[in-house]
């Protein structure tokens, strides 16, 4: 199981950034048009989108035990969003053999 979490986290993470050095090679995402930003179900997926990282976050903070790591997950996730997520996925799969049951990733260690 943690050798499969630890491929869909990688493709994950090279998925994205792939796909968002290919957004960005075309167009700055500060020139996304104003037809495209005020478009209702654009609005709703980024209410999804930042929802989900919150809920992803509420893990992070759990798993974490400093405030300072806490926030710089936060801020790096809010920022980077799925890139930062399958980072700090990857970190925990990797810190566990890859015979750990899946509550060696997603409990607090000891």
């Amino acid at each position: 199981m943690i050798w499969f979490l630890r491929i869909a986290a990688i493709v994950v993470l090279l998925s994205m950034l792939a796909v968002t050095s290919w957004a960005s090679s075309h167009v700055a995402l500060w020139k996304i048009p104003r037809e495209v930003a005020t478009h209702p179900w654009f609005i709703a997926t980024l209410f999804d989108t930042y929802f989900a990282f919150f809920a992803f976050w509420a893990w992070v903070a759990y798993k974490e035990t400093s405030n300072l790591a806490r926030v710089a997950w936060l801020v790096a996730i809010i920022f980077l969003g799925n890139i930062a997520m399958a980072i700090y996925a990857l970190r925990e799969l990797f810190r566990v053999p890859a015979t750990a049951s899946i509550e060696d990733v997603l409990l607090r260690r000891k």
